[in-house]
């Protein structure tokens, strides 16, 4: 899966893209039809230590799936985002999974009164 990743108003270090490709890789072991992914680390100017964002968006077949999330850290950030991000795929694929059973029990449904 292709990442990538921007930094609005720093530089990130090496250590930190690396941890953010780490994490979003193993969302393939929920999804692995995952097309690509862009994750946004931006700083705010606010007076509260929270002043670090992570912003996850995947391309999945059949829609995107988005996560934002503002922490201390920009590790912190990611975690809680990724595990928005797996609650998200799963609900898409159980929906995905309901709309294929559907489209499949009609086509049988009308097999059998064709006949």
């Amino acid at each position: 899966m292709k990442i990538t990743v921007q930094s609005i108003h720093f530089n990130a270090d090496h250590k930190l893209l690396d941890f953010i490709q780490k994490k979003v890789d193993k969302l393939e072991q929920f999804h692995d039809q995952i097309i690509n992914g862009e994750v946004y680390l931006k700083l705010e100017n606010v007076e509260d230590e929270a002043n670090k964002i992570s912003e996850i968006k995947l391309s999945v077949p059949g829609g995107v799936l988005f996560a934002k999330e503002q922490c201390k850290s920009f590790e912190e950030a990611t975690d809680l985002s990724i595990e928005s991000l797996k609650k998200q795929i799963t609900k898409h694929k159980d929906k995905t999974r309901a709309k294929l059973s559907e489209h499949k029990a009609l086509l049988n449904a009308n097999e059998v009164t064709d006949y």
